[in-house]
């Protein structure tokens, strides 16, 4: 699979399919084909689909273990700009949903559609602290401390501690966006959350679609924080952005 470099990032990540450009921004604590492993099939038979693994995460190789949603979205326009992607439509999820916001307001000209999945557009610190390394340790999580360990260990390079408090920083501090920052973005988008969301109500969606123009809201019913996911509704999400993208073609 391939890696591709980025000053000091030895990024991962997955393509396939034909077709304009779709790059995925996946959640914390999973990583690129982890996180949309319900979207590829659907996906690439009408887009070139992109499963990047961000900075911290996954198979991404970096010797600084720091990272943070605004840097993130500067390794996305970067890789972008790598692979010569001109624009591409994003489709982010929870701490993805994020970096696609970011890279909207900082390089608009790459971004052509998004769509957000589990994600108010604004922090919402409530749990972090349950995943704080100490915390997890106390409490006998010990299937989500393997978890990270498998999934990130070229990452963190075995340091799942460290991982665990970066990503419960950035959590507790991202997005950090303003009502006039997000009314600024400009491109056709989609905000979609589970009806049983802890992290996500309706009417935040109905907030997110009052600020930006050309934008719409779905929220699936029955739904938790990860509707597009296996046992939960990924037929009836895919079906809908499918449907969005195709109302929204790359010119």
């Amino acid at each position: 699979m391939p890696y591709i470099q980025l000053g000091d990032l030895e990024l991962f990540y997955e393509k396939m399919g034909t077709g304009e450009p779709v790059i995925f921004l996946h959640s914390a604590y999973s990583r690129g084909i982890l996180a949309f492993a319900s979207q590829i099939l659907d996906f690439q038979n009408a887009y070139t689909c992109y499963f990047p693994d961000f900075r911290g995460h996954g198979r991404t190789r970096c010797n600084n273990l720091a990272w943070s949603t605004p840097q993130l979205a500067d390794d996305i326009t970067a890789f972008m700009e790598q692979l010569s992607i001109p624009k591409a439509h994003l489709i982010g999820y929870s701490l993805g949903a994020g970096v696609a916001m970011a890279v909207a307001l900082n390089a608009p000209e790459r971004v052509f559609s998004m769509t957000t999945i589990g994600s108010s557009g604004f922090k919402e610190p409530s749990g972090a602290d349950e995943y704080e390394p100490e915390w997890l340790a106390a409490h006998g999580k010990d299937v989500i401390i393997q978890q990270m360990l498998e999934r990130h260990e070229e990452a963190h390079r075995g340091n799942w501690q460290e991982f665990m408090r970066q990503s419960a920083a950035d959590w507790r501090l991202f997005p950090q966006l303003t009502e006039e920052q997000i009314h600024s973005i400009d491109c056709p988008s989609l905000f979609i959350a589970g009806e049983h969301d802890l992290f996500v109500q309706e009417s935040q969606l109905r907030h997110l679609t009052a600020l930006v123009e050309n934008s719409k809201y779905l929220v699936v019913p029955g739904g938790s924080h990860r509707p597009h996911m296996l046992r939960e509704n990924p037929v009836l999400v895919n079906d809908a952005i499918l449907h969005f993208l195709k109302q929204h073609p790359i010119v």
